[in-house]
């Protein structure tokens, strides 16, 4: 008698359940007791199948290799085993001779009733059950069980849960049915207990720290994900790391191994990697060599960023190719190749690097075949790229192509790359994208010392009906001001890069505090921007407001109170802005450069003309340091009418620290309020600087001094005004943290130069956020 038993887990005793896997053991068992030498000749008269329940005995007959008339043969009897075991339609089977007969006898696998999950609450069942292969009514195995464990724990691991464990049951039913429940213990997140390095000398584990996105878990990282072990973000830590020495001068870097190991309690992870630094090499001679017939190199010098002397930065030796490039395109030399030829000294640590400039394949666009946007039409895409069909193909147009489609926001993945086009000379661009939610929903909450509590609520769409235009609607209300505002921008006005868009707005402000009024605007801006260069932009608009002044206070200054009532102002503007910062968020380096005039009279009540000019200047200090240099200054007088009060300029509070908002400048004596200047000018210095804190905290400090002044009112008659143009300086330092929830900003401003007329606070808070 021939036989094979399984169970499917320890835990199921009382179902015995055969495998597949187990065939070898019934095999050597056969081959021992019924082989060919022991069984008596004979030839079979017939096969017998008992415990056939759902499978049709000729079914099972039909998988044997052997039948009536055959002899009984050992070796065919084993293949017949075999086959019946591999079917996964029985759990044992019995092959043995009865007289001339042949009896296989067989315990059929159970059918699952349903599948069930038990224990899961961070992935839903819908997941779980699009994971496994099993399903109800399919015939259950225990491979496939097992399999279908493994490929549940590989999707806890795919979300950093290393220790979840998975115990598949069973319970029986009538019929030979099973329900099959899968108990999940998800375990906790595998977070990243210690990352430390092996083989650093020029730099320490903290500062190789803050250069990866891995992060050793602490209680700050409670709204992050960078403390969950993630192999693939190891391995762009690797990236990271090479990239980080190769800025620095470490030309022979490498990592040699990133390792993580599970603590034993597998809850958590201990990732190391191990670097060898090698030496620090400095730039030897640079040259440029262009072996392209027209094109001198005393042509592409200027366009070299690197000198000798400096310490070697792949980054920068990047960088000076592409503006070689960049030079040689505007020079109409589209077709050329820069290749580095870098020679090492090692004795005296030197790279002496040769830009080689060549003849590159001459190719040109064929067709630029845009993929994966199901909603952002294809013009939206194709109008930011700077490169059409039939056009010389140049891969610095292509490169800022692919920046100019990621800057759009529309897109989580944009890959830009060539395919060899339907002739020779023609190169096929393909754009692929992948899009991602344009539409905002955002609730805002704030403080601020000006304004108190605040609250925001607004809807904006950056991609209205896949055409790139750009829908806004907020509300902005806190105890002192109200903001109703809808925005529209059309970025391709008349099919040119003309960013067109108008703006309905409607204000309140209660100025009790400061000036003894309330006012009220309603208006309707009109706007045009176009680029003139990379870094040169130029604004036009049109405006026409209503402004309101009442509430007017009884002892509030006659020069107010004369201003009590409507006024309509239809003006014109202009603006011209310089940007040359490495970011227009949180600048470290450059600067830029702003002029701005406002002519009102083009109708309405109001006449006047303001100009106004600010600069700043961003030096990087050190790493983390940035300093700025800032100055500001306008102007704006009324023609033949004076300036109305909410017209003039304010200093104080945010703008100037140290003096409360309206806080310096002209000021009527006998009723404190403040008038508000028609000029004004003001220079700030700042130094921002890490506090020792990680960078992901987002927290860091500055000194500032403000310095400048404010004065000029037109008409002064019948009221005690002091309006002098006396300096004014204040410093202090502060603090801000970019929390998950918003900008915290901490200031505490000390004036050191003031008149005993002006209001000063110490202290300034702010916060908003949008959730």
């Amino acid at each position: 008698m021939m036989s094979t038993r399984g169970r499917l887990f320890s835990s199921l005793s009382a179902v015995a359940i055969g495998s597949a896997l187990a065939c070898s053991a019934p095999l050597a068992a056969l081959a021992q007791t019924d082989s060919a030498q022991q069984l008596p000749a004979g030839t079979i008269a017939r096969v017998e199948v008992v415990g056939a329940q759902r499978i049709d005995p000729e079914t099972i007959r039909s998988y044997l290799t052997l039948g009536p008339g055959d002899p009984f043969d050992g070796r065919k009897i084993d293949a017949s085993l075999k086959q019946l075991f591999q079917t996964g339609l029985f759990s044992d089977v019995n092959l043995k001779r009865d007289g001339d007969a042949l009896v296989v006898t067989v315990s059929e696998n159970p059918v699952i009733n349903r599948i069930a999950f038990e224990g899961n609450e961070r992935i839903k069942d819908d997941a779980l059950q699009n994971e496994i292969e099993l399903r109800p009514r399919v015939v259950f195995t225990r491979t496939k069980a097992q399999t279908d464990v493994e490929r549940i724990e590989e999707l806890y691991r795919r979300q950093g849960r290393y220790a979840a464990k998975v115990v598949p049951k069973i319970i029986q039913q009538e019929q030979n049915r099973v329900d099959l429940v899968f108990e999940i213990d998800e375990g906790p997140l595998s977070k990243i207990r210690r990352i430390q390095f092996v083989g650093n000398h020029r730099f320490n584990d903290d500062q190789l720290k803050e250069v990866i996105q891995s992060k050793e878990t602490r209680w700050y990282r409670f709204l992050s994900s960078t403390d969950v072990y993630d192999p693939d973000r190891m391995t762009f830590d690797r990236e990271l790391l090479r990239r980080y020495y190769l800025k620095n001068g470490y030309a022979d870097f490498r990592v040699s191994s990133a390792i993580a190991e599970l603590t034993p309690n597998r809850e958590d992870f201990f990732i190391t990697f191990t670097v060898e630094e090698g030496e620090r090499y400095q730039l030897g001679d640079v040259t440029v060599t262009s072996e392209v017939q027209g094109l001198s190199t005393e042509a592409l010098q200027g366009a070299v960023g690197i000198k000798k002397g400096d310490w070697y930065n792949a980054d920068a030796v990047d960088s000076t190719i592409q503006a070689i490039q960049q030079r040689a395109g505007d020079l109409q030399f589209a077709f050329i190749d820069v290749t580095p030829r870098v020679r090492r000294n090692r004795e005296k640590h030197t790279l002496d690097i040769t830009l080689v400039v060549q003849e590159g394949r001459r190719a040109y666009v064929g067709k630029i075949n845009i993929t994966g946007n199901v909603r952002t039409l294809d013009e939206v895409i194709r109008r930011e790229m700077e490169l059409v069909e039939e056009d010389p193909f140049n891969v610095a147009a292509l490169r800022r192509s692919e920046k100019r489609i990621k800057d759009l926001g529309f897109f989580s993945k944009v890959d830009v790359f060539t395919q060899p086009g339907e002739v020779q000379d023609k190169v096929d661009v393909e754009v692929n994208v992948t899009e991602q939610s344009t539409g905002e929903l955002s609730f805002g909450a704030g403080f601020s010392t000006s304004d108190g509590l605040l609250g925001q609520v607004s809807m904006r769409e950056r991609n209205l009906l896949g055409r790139g235009q750009d829908l806004k609607l907020s509300t902005t209300l806190s105890f002192k001001s109200s903001l109703y505002d809808v925005s529209f921008t059309e970025p391709y006005f008349l099919d040119r890069k003309l960013a067109a868009g108008f703006d309905l707005y409607h204000t309140t402000r209660d100025n009790q505090d400061e000036s003894s009024y309330d006012l009220t605007r309603t208006g309707l801006g009109l706007r045009l921007g176009y680029d003139l260069t990379d870094e040169l932009k130029q604004d036009l608009g049109y405006t026409i407001a209503q402004t309101k002044v009442d509430n007017v206070d009884d002892d509030a200054s006659l020069l107010i109170k004369e201003q009590e009532g409507s006024r309509i102002k239809s003006a014109v503007t202009q603006k011209l802005t310089f940007d040359a910062r490495d970011s227009k968020l949180f600048p470290t380096s450059g600067y830029v450069l702003t002029l701005s005039n406002e002519l009102a009279g083009v109708g309405g009540d109001q006449r006047s003309l303001q100009t106004v000019g600010q600069a700043a200047y961003y030096i990087p200090v050190s790493e983390g340091w940035t300093l700025s240099i800032g100055g500001e200054g306008g102007s704006i007088f009324g023609i033949g009418q004076d300036v109305p009060i909410y017209e003039r300029f304010f200093l104080g509070g945010s703008s100037f620290r140290g003096f409360e908002s309206g806080g310096l400048g002209p000021r009527d004596r006998s009723t404190g309020d403040a008038l508000g200047g028609e000029g004004y000018f003001k220079q700030t210095n700042e130094l921002s600087f890490p506090l020792g804190l990680p960078d992901e905290l987002g927290v860091s400090g500055r000194l500032f001094t403000d310095i400048g002044s404010i004065a000029g009112v037109s008409d002064t008659s019948g009221a005690d005004v002091v309006d002098d143009f006396a300096i004014r300086a204040s410093t202090g330092f502060g603090v801000s943290w970019r929390s998950p929830l918003g900008v915290i900003a901490i200031d505490y401003g000390i004036p050191v130069m003031k008149e005993s007329y002006d209001k000063t606070e110490s202290i300034r808070i702010s916060f908003g956020t949008s959730f």
